[in-house]
C-alpha cells in the first residue's frame, strides 16, 4: 500500500495492518463545487467560532496548515503536522472503531477524503475532509490536547467489542454513504435508518468498544470547554457544522458536567445533540479517561475479561501473572468459585511474551487452538510461578518427569515433561509435555494423540484486550468493507455548472482575469436558477470592486433563490453578512 500514499516518519511507523485503510487522496477529483463548499463553511465558521471556539481553534489552523480558501491537501498538511508530532492520512469514510483509535495511538489523525455535497453544506452524517480537516485537526496543536488523543487511541484500541458492535458499524456506515450519495431513494434511507434503529436497541450490555466510543463521542466529537455558564467548543463534530456549532451554545442545547456517566449515555449520529458535557479543562478529560480504563479488562484481566473476548468473537489476548500473553479467538472458559480455571481459543492462536511471539509458539504451531489450565495447583501454597529450582525439584515439575498435575477447580494434566520456557525474571512461563491428558471431571480437553500439550503457567489473568499481542503473529491485512463511498457519474448539467464554478474561481485567483462575470451570473440564472452558491461568490467579487450595478443584480436574483427555496435562505443571509463587512474573518 505504501505506493499510494506519501509517507514520512511518523507514518513509517504504522503497522502494516493500518495501512491498508489509506487511500489517496486524490486532490483533482475535487471540483470547484467542492472547493466553493469547503470556503463557505470555513468562512462562516471562523466568522462564528472565533468568538465560541477554544482559543487554540484558530492558532491551531495556521499551525496545521488548513487554509480558509482551498481544501487542504494531505501532503502539505503533513509537512506542516510533523512540526507538533502528528501526521494525516486519508481514508473511506467510517473505518473499524478499533482501527481509528490505533491511528490516533500512533499519532495519525483519520481523514475521511471526501466532501459533503453541496446539498448538505451545514452538515453530514457521513465523514468528510470538512469535519476531519477543519474540526479535528486545529485542536491537535495544543499539546495537552494532542496527548489526550494519542492516549485516548491507545487505550481505546485495545477495548473489547461484541459481535453486534461490528454489525452496528457497518449498518452505520452503509446510512452515512446513502445520505450523503446523490438521488438515493427515500425509501432506502428509511429502511437504513430503521436497520440502525433496530440494531441500537437491541445491542444488549454495551462493551467495551461502545463504552469507551460514548467518550470519545462526547469529547473529540462534541465536547465543550469551560464553564457550564460559558463554554467554549473544542468538539470536531461541532467545529465543522455550520448548523450545530451556533444550535449548541443555544438555551435548548443542556450542558451538563463532563465525568464518568458520559461513558453511559449514548448518542444518534444522525441527529443533533439534545445535550452536550462540558469539561473543565483538557487535563479533565484524562482524568476521565484513566478512570474509565481501570474498569477494562484491559486492567482488570480475570474471569470477566475473558467472557468479554468470547462474546465478542473476535482475535483477542489474555495476558497472565507471567507475562505469557495468549492471543486468539476465545471460545471457553470453565470457571470455579468465580475465576477461570481453564481458557480455550480456537483456530490460529499464538503465545507471546511482552509482545514478542515466542520463537516456536506462532499459529502455525497452534492452528487448531490453544488450552491451558489457569490458577494454583491443588494443596500447594505457593503457585509454579513462584517455585524456585529447588521448590520445582520437590515437587517433580523436572524435564523427564511423568507428573500428574491437580489444579485448583479440579483441572488435572498428567504426563511426561519435555522442557519449560523462563521469562527474563526467570520464572517459569510455559511447560511443554508428550503423552499428555487433560481432563476436567469427565470432560477430556487434550488427548495424547493430539501432540505436544503446551501448558501456561500463571496463577491469574492480569489482563484481557482486543487484538493479538504481537501484530506480526496474525494476518491483519484482510478489511474488506461491505460498503464503498458512491461516486456517481456526473449529468451534463452538473459539469456545465462545476465549469462556471471553476470560471469565478479562476477570476479570484487572478489565475483567468478575462471572465465575464456578468455573462456568468446571466448564464447561472438561465441555466442554474436554484443554485445559490455561485451567486453568492460572484457577489462577494462583485462587493470587493464596489461593483454596485452588479451587485444590485445578484441579490435580486438571490431573493428569487430564496422564494424558491426557503430552506437556504439563511445560508444566504449568512454568506452576504460576512461578505458586506458586518463582520471580519
Amino acid at each position: 500500500m505504501s505506493d499510494t500514499f506519501e509517507s514520512n516518519e511518523i507514518l513509517s511507523k504504522l503497522p502494516k495492518h493500518l495501512k491498508q485503510f489509506i487511500k489517496p487522496q486524490n486532490y483533482a477529483d475535487y471540483s470547484a463545487i467542492d472547493q466553493a463548499v469547503w470556503r463557505y463553511v470555513m468562512r462562516k465558521n471562523v466568522d462564528f467560532l472565533s468568538k465560541v471556539a477554544h482559543r487554540s481553534y484558530l492558532a491551531g489552523l495556521r499551525q496545521t496548515g488548513i487554509s480558509i480558501d482551498s481544501i487542504p491537501n494531505m501532503y502539505g498538511m503533513n509537512r506542516i503536522l510533523k512540526d507538533i508530532g502528528w501526521a494525516a492520512v486519508a481514508v473511506d469514510g467510517f473505518i473499524p472503531p478499533n482501527a481509528f483509535m490505533e491511528f490516533q495511538a500512533y499519532n495519525v489523525l483519520v481523514i475521511a477524503s471526501d466532501i459533503r455535497q453541496l446539498e448538505h453544506i451545514e452538515y453530514t452524517p457521513a465523514p468528510d475532509i470538512i469535519h476531519e480537516g477543519a474540526g479535528h485537526a486545529p485542536i491537535i496543536a495544543n499539546p495537552e490536547y494532542a496527548e489526550y488523543l494519542r492516549r485516548f487511541g491507545e487505550v481505546g484500541c485495545k477495548a473489547i467489542s461484541s459481535a453486534k458492535d461490528y454489525e452496528l458499524y457497518e449498518a452505520v456506515r452503509h446510512l452515512s454513504i446513502i445520505k450523503e450519495a446523490p438521488n438515493t431513494k427515500k425509501d432506502d434511507i428509511i429502511a437504513a435508518e430503521k436497520k440502525v434503529e433496530h440494531l441500537q436497541q437491541n445491542m444488549g450490555e454495551p462493551s467495551e468498544m461502545a463504552l469507551i466510543r460514548n467518550l470519545h463521542w462526547w469529547t473529540v466529537e462534541y465536547g465543550l470547554i469551560g464553564s457550564i455558564e460559558n463554554p467554549k467548543i473544542y468538539g470536531a463534530g461541532l467545529l465543522s457544522s455550520i448548523g450545530e456549532s451556533a444550535w449548541c451554545m443555544t438555551k435548548e442545547v443542556e450542558k451538563l458536567p463532563y465525568n464518568i456517566d458520559a461513558t453511559f449515555k449514548d448518542f444518534d449520529i444522525t441527529k443533533p445533540q439534545p445535550q452536550l458535557f462540558v469539561t473543565p479543562d483538557f487535563a479533565h478529560l484524562s482524568l476521565v479517561l484513566e478512570e474509565f480504563a481501570n474498569t477494562m479488562a484491559l486492567r482488570c484481566g480475570g474471569l470477566s475479561g475473558v467472557k468479554k473476548l468470547i462474546n465478542s468473537k473476535a482475535l483477542g489476548t489474555v495476558e497472565l501473572t507471567t507475562g505469557l500473553q495468549i492471543s486468539g479467538v476465545f471460545v471457553d472458559v470453565i470457571e470455579s468459585n468465580g475465576k477461570p480455571i481453564y481458557i480455550q481459543t480456537t483456530g490460529k492462536s499464538a503465545l507471546s511474551y511482552r509482545e514478542k511471539e515466542l520463537v516456536g509458539h506462532g499459529a502455525e504451531t497452534h492452528d487448531k487452538g490453544f488450552g491451558s489450565p489457569i490458577g494454583k495447583l491443588k494443596g500447594i501454597n505457593i503457585a509454579i510461578e513462584d517455585m524456585s529450582p529447588r521448590d520445582l525439584a520437590a515437587y517433580n515439575i523436572y524435564e523427564e518427569q511423568n507428573i500428574t498435575l491437580q489444579f485448583e477447580g479440579g483441572i488435572k494434566v498428567s504426563g511426561e515433561i519435555i522442557t519449560g520456557k523462563r521469562n527474563l525474571q526467570g520464572k517459569i512461563i510455559l511447560i511443554s509435555f508428550k503423552n499428555c491428558s487433560v481432563t476436567h471431571k469427565d470432560n477430556i480437553l487434550f488427548k495424547p494423540e493430539w501432540g505436544t500439550y503446551d501448558m501456561a503457567v500463571g496463577k491469574e489473568i492480569i489482563s484481557a484486550f482486543s487484538g493479538p499481542a504481537d501484530l506480526n503473529s496474525f494476518n491483519l491485512i484482510n478489511h474488506v468493507p461491505s460498503t464503498k463511498t458512491i461516486h456517481i457519474k456526473k449529468s451534463d448539467k452538473r459539469l456545465e455548472l462545476e465549469t462556471f464554478y471553476q470560471q469565478v474561481r479562476d477570476y479570484r485567483e487572478h489565475k483567468n482575469r478575462t471572465i465575464s462575470r456578468t455573462k456568468v451570473l446571466e448564464e447561472l440564472i438561465e441555466k442554474h436558477p436554484n443554485d445559490w452558491l455561485l451567486a453568492v461568490e460572484l457577489y462577494e467579487l462583485a462587493h470587493d470592486g464596489n461593483e454596485t450595478v452588479l451587485c444590485e443584480r445578484i441579490l435580486n436574483h438571490l431573493e428569487t433563490v430564496k422564494q424558491n427555496r426557503p430552506e437556504v435562505g439563511q445560508l444566504i443571509d449568512d454568506g452576504l453578512h460576512i461578505i458586506q463587512g458586518k463582520t471580519k474573518v
